[in-house]
């Protein structure tokens, strides 16, 4: 899971790259200040999915097909109610949030068009990450690194191709996006078809089951409004950058992309000790679960010194 993040964290500081070296100061810009509010998006539904996840991993430690059937379709309707709303509003709502933002005029245009284009591509991003959910919950962290890898690398070719060879500036970096999102989206949803023996999805038994459901958001609102809080406070501190200008915004972007690694080891062990946590408090081995706390919070303090 770390080396997952890394690659995912990787090519999204290579959009600032390629975009600062080739497309210049205000695109950098651009692509900086959409930032938090990306990540705002982004990390309220991991805090919900944690829910999912907890819920499908406890299954599966139980050998509990049925439920775990269930939840893992009610997770995929779930995902796929969300990504259409998200979509819509994001790609109606940019210009007003950006407005609120306080984005500078000679970066205004060029974060609205990054930003309409990430949103057209919530839905893919939300799938592969549901779907990486579902596989860690199922003890397979393999197959998400695998699918990172593939879209890393699509994404990094992509925006030396649309930004440095055909110019398409901020446009470019974010259809490279995209298209990564749909790239990693499509192989997860393969996997779960068809490489997946615990519980394969199912599309045509896709619905909501409103036990299960609630029983995801008592555990995961509480979790995404956690990640919501953090996001927010940031999204106010890059409102309060953008009125410095372009140059600010692509200083505090470029400086927050080293600080994005930094928190990646701590996220890693903090996901894998919920999967590991809801397995075995599934098959009830509450030693384990104690000995995997202690070692997930001794890893992190390593990491914390180095």
């Amino acid at each position: 899971m770390l080396i997952g993040n890394l690659f995912q964290q990787l090519y999204n500081t290579v959009d600032s790259v390629i975009v600062g070296n080739f497309a210049g100061n205000n695109a950098l810009a651009a692509v900086g200040t959409s930032g938090p509010l990306i990540n705002m998006l982004v990390g309220f539904f991991i805090g919900l999915g944690s829910g999912a996840t907890v819920l499908i991993a406890r299954y599966f430690g139980a050998q509990n097909h049925q439920k775990l059937h269930d939840a893992i379709h009610t997770f995929a309707c779930f995902t796929l109610i969300i990504g259409i709303f998200v979509t819509a509003i994001g790609v109606l709502l940019s210009p007003l949030i950006l407005s609120w933002m306080k984005t500078p005029a000679d970066v205004f245009d060029g974060a609205t068009t990054y930003l309409r284009i990430y949103f057209l591509g919530t839905l893919a991003m939300l799938i592969y990450n549901s779907g990486s959910a579902i596989l860690r919950a199922l003890g397979n962290s393999k197959m998400p690194l695998y699918f990172l890898m593939v879209s890393s690398v699509v994404n990094i070719i992509l925006d030396y191709v649309f930004v440095a060879v055909f110019h398409w500036d901020v446009a470019g970096v974010a259809w490279a996006t995209l298209i990564a999102n749909v790239v990693s989206s499509i192989l997860v949803i393969y996997v779960l078809l068809y490489k997946t023996n615990a519980c394969p999805l199912e599309l045509k038994k896709i619905r909501i089951n409103g036990t299960i459901l609630a029983d995801m958001m008592k555990i995961g609102v509480p979790a995404g409004l956690q990640t919501f809080i953090v996001s927010i406070s940031n999204t106010m501190v890059m409102s309060h950058v953008n009125s410095f200008g372009a140059s600010a915004i692509s200083g505090f972007t470029s400086a927050n992309k080293f600080d994005n690694f930094l928190g990646l080891p701590l996220q890693s062990f903090s996901i894998a000790i919920t999967t590991f946590v809801g397995q075995n408090l599934g098959a009830e081995k509450p030693e384990r679960i104690k000995k995997g706390i202690l070692w997930s919070v001794g890893l992190s303090f390593i990491c914390i010194i180095v």
